[in-house]
């Protein structure tokens, strides 16, 4: 319970009088609930599962531990659903990434709407977390959140497999005649054997070790797998934190500073994790009114030893990485390169939250006196093709085409690249650079992750293991390859990316931070002049119009113009709405 310093939020719905009043306990008594029960703190559990998300599909059992504890601390649990995202099962794949903002939004409509005093927000696959920390962050409610944990690696031919890299390296075979489609078929019954994300350092993955490291998931809680008891256990514990969060009043911008960014960046860069992190949490900084850039990332990342050994840039695997410590034991081991002094969720100090963390097996994290790799992380390149910045995710890139100067080869869109770069007469060589363009978040609308672009098989067959690709778009966490990801801004809304032709010569050189194209000034103010102004997809209804006509560019995080740096905490909204 709270005191009247901080007097509970849920009050403006069960102690309203008049009919108003009455109708809001009438609803609650129905569902058996007595008034002693509604005069508790009042705690929102969100929870997006669904038969679509194989990442979430033990979320129940987790539920009931969370409900169970809240009920034991005094409070009164409230389970509402939201939009389910299931990168995976999503058409096309990725496709998810859009609905990033529709689920932070719904989360912060439902609060906005309901009588909640806090909130638990539940979450594994790619985008998830990102709008809970986002919604967070806009409601400036009490909320923990609690990540559904990974699944098992798989296991294939005498072998550990996991998401993602393992899979494109069995199509690389695939295409070489290595194997054939009967092996491929044992892959895909092998691949996700239990519920829960990635198993690789993808994205959710990513996104959950953040989560740790920004404060808002309790210490030890991302690695767990997703069926584990552990996780059950700590379920309850989540439901003791929340209540206690209520009590004192503790709100994610609290949790959330510059300083706990800054961690979030660091356990980014160690982890070697997915570069759409860098969109995301350039977005959740934006509810929070943090002023974080993109050059922060290549700060950060400069003197950040890569610690975890966990594929596709290592060997390992997520539940590798809990048996080996989690992420307690990988933040302790930053050693003074983060903030220990930030608050947690569960009222600690970061550094007091890990303190009693233990590395257990070496192979999997490493220190900084043993590293894993030198720090790699994230570049961010510019150029004249890329004004407003590109990242390179460093770590899982080729390092001899870190320098590279070659042809462009450019495709309008994905449907052509398909279409013709796998054709075996197309004409692509091993020093080519692909250039796709047209699939910003404005381009391509919700930016399904096209930016995964395979070596074309003939190549392949001729030894030819990476290229380098340029494009607007992203590219999914658990891919290995060379990439210049994420130009801003994009061609669909003038950038000079789509200013280049094939045949042109690109430059990068990620040592010297730049991305090129050889092209003078002049030559390209004239192409420019010849080209009819772009006209970006502006779909005809729905989320996608108003995705199309409102979202930012990856450089600010694709949030919602009109929800970026424009914070209102819960408690303004409640007083707008009873005016």
């Amino acid at each position: 319970m709270t005191d009247d310093t901080h007097p509970l939020r849920s009050v403006n719905w069960t102690r309203m009088t008049g009919i108003n009043g009455f109708l809001q306990r009438a609803a609650l008594k129905s569902q058996g609930l007595r008034e002693q029960d509604y005069a508790k703190p009042i705690i929102g559990i969100c929870n997006n599962t669904s038969d679509y998300n194989r990442c979430h599909t033990h979320f129940d059992g987790m539920v009931t531990a969370v409900k169970e504890a809240i009920l034991q601390a005094g409070g009164l649990p409230r389970v509402f659903n939201t939009m389910t995202m299931g990168a995976d099962t999503a058409r096309p794949i990725g496709v998810s990434f859009m609905h990033r903002n529709l689920l932070a939004m719904e989360i912060e409509q439902t609060a906005t709407t309901y009588a909640m005093d806090g909130l638990v927000l539940l979450g594994a696959c790619d985008e998830t977390i990102p709008a809970m920390l986002m919604a967070a962050g806009s409601l400036a409610l009490p909320a923990v959140i609690l990540p559904g944990g990974p699944s098992f690696s798989g296991f294939w031919r005498g072998r550990d497999v996991g998401s993602g890299s393992d899979m494109h390296k069995a199509f690389d075979a695939l295409d070489r005649g290595e194997i054939d489609e009967c092996a491929l078929n044992c892959l895909e019954s092998s691949l996700e054997r239990t519920p829960g994300h990635c198993s690789t350092m993808g994205t959710a993955a990513t996104m959950t070790t953040i989560a740790e490291a920004l404060g808002m998931a309790p210490a030890g809680s991302s690695a767990i797998p997703a069926v584990d008891s552990r996780r059950l256990a700590m379920c309850r514990d989540v439901g003791e934190h929340i209540m206690r969060l209520v009590a004192d009043d503790v709100r994610p911008s609290q949790i959330m500073t510059a300083d706990a960014f800054d961690n979030a960046i660091r356990a980014l860069a160690t982890v070697d994790g997915s570069s759409n992190a860098v969109i995301h949490l350039l977005a959740i900084a934006g509810r929070l009114d943090v002023d974080l850039r993109l050059e922060r990332f290549d700060e950060l990342s400069a003197d950040t030893p890569v610690l975890l050994n966990l594929k596709p840039s290592g060997d390992f695997y997520m539940n590798d990485f809990f048996n080996a410590g989690g992420v307690p034991a990988l933040l302790d081991a930053l050693g003074p390169l983060i903030h220990r002094d930030v608050l947690t969720v569960t009222g600690e100090k970061l550094g007091e939250a890990i303190k009693d963390a233990e590395i257990t097996d070496s192979r999997v994290i490493g220190t900084l006196e043993n590293p894993v790799a030198a720090p790699r992380g994230f570049a961010v390149v510019r150029g004249n093709i890329a004004p407003d910045g590109a990242i390179v995710r460093t770590g899982v890139a080729t390092p001899e085409l870190l320098v590279h100067r070659g042809r462009a080869v450019v495709f309008e869109s994905n449907e052509e690249l398909q279409e013709k770069l796998y054709h075996p007469d197309f004409d692509i060589r091993a020093d080519d650079v692909i250039v796709l363009r047209g699939q910003g978040p404005r381009g391509a609308v919700g930016m399904p992750e096209y930016g995964r672009i395979p070596v074309p098989g003939k190549l392949l067959r001729q030894g030819v293991t990476d290229m380098v690709r340029i494009s607007d778009n992203r590219m999914g966490g658990t891919v290995k390859a060379t990439a210049v990801l994420h130009v801003a801004p994009e061609s669909a809304v003038g950038g000079p990316l789509g200013l280049v032709r094939t045949g042109d010569i690109i430059n990068l050189d990620v040592p010297r931070r730049r991305v090129d194209v050889e092209v003078s000034d002049a030559d390209l103010e004239a192409r420019r002049a010849a080209l009819s102004a772009p006209a970006p997809k502006v779909p005809e209804r729905g989320f996608a119009r108003l995705y199309a006509q409102t979202v930012t560019q990856t450089d600010t995080g694709c949030d919602f113009d009109f929800l970026c740096r424009a914070r209102q905490t819960i408690h303004q909204l409640d007083e707008e709405i009873t005016q």
